[in-house]
């Protein structure tokens, strides 16, 4: 679970939502860690749009655009329900990194049919880490509300998924794009 070492903080009046402080805590931590898979994900979906090349350049700049910006709602999102429950939304790269279940990509960019089923391994994994918080946050922390935001960012994730596979699934043009660096 996402950990972040005690900061001090504007003071805020703490609301009484019926959640103990332990319960509390265990929801900001595991809402910090999707916290931080967003932004690990956003990164690199906005890496994809800037250098995807070939045949299907505008289809997959257009839809990583679309994607990313929903990422950046998410991400918002997320970071004000960690707020609201009275913690600190993470918000270095270094603690996005550290605390992401997601990694990076690093070095060259990969060619589109790779950046496809990156993206696609992302959002399937998104959803599975989504599925076993929403357990958590229902039967050990009691948080009904935060376990109904993470299922609207599960389908959201499963939607994003289905849309990458259906491109990757009979596309082998994919496969014979240079992914910029004059390789293929």
């Amino acid at each position: 679970m996402a950990t972040r070492s005690k900061t001090k903080a504007e003071p805020q009046l703490k609301i009484d939502i019926g959640l103990t402080d332990e319960q509390r805590q265990g929801s900001i931590e595991i809402l910090n860690t999707t916290l931080c898979d967003l932004h690990v994900l956003y990164i690199k979906t906005r890496n994809y749009h800037w250098n995807v090349v070939g045949p299907h350049f505008y289809s997959l700049h257009g839809l990583f655009e679309e994607q990313y910006n929903t990422l950046a709602e998410s991400i918002d999102l997320i970071a004000e329900r960690i707020r609201m429950a009275g913690g600190i939304a993470m918000g270095s790269m270094e603690e996005f990194i550290r605390n992401s279940r997601l990694k990076e990509h690093k070095g060259e960019p990969p060619n589109a049919r790779d950046m496809v089923l990156d993206l696609l391994h992302d959002h399937e994994m998104m959803v599975r880490c989504l599925r076993q918080d929403i357990e958590t946050l229902d039967s050990e922390y009691n948080d009904v509300t935060n376990a109904d935001v993470l299922t609207a960012q599960a389908e959201i994730h499963e939607k994003m998924a289905w849309m990458l596979a259906a491109i990757a699934a009979d596309d082998h043009s994919l496969d014979h794009q240079n992914s910029g660096n004059g390789r293929r």
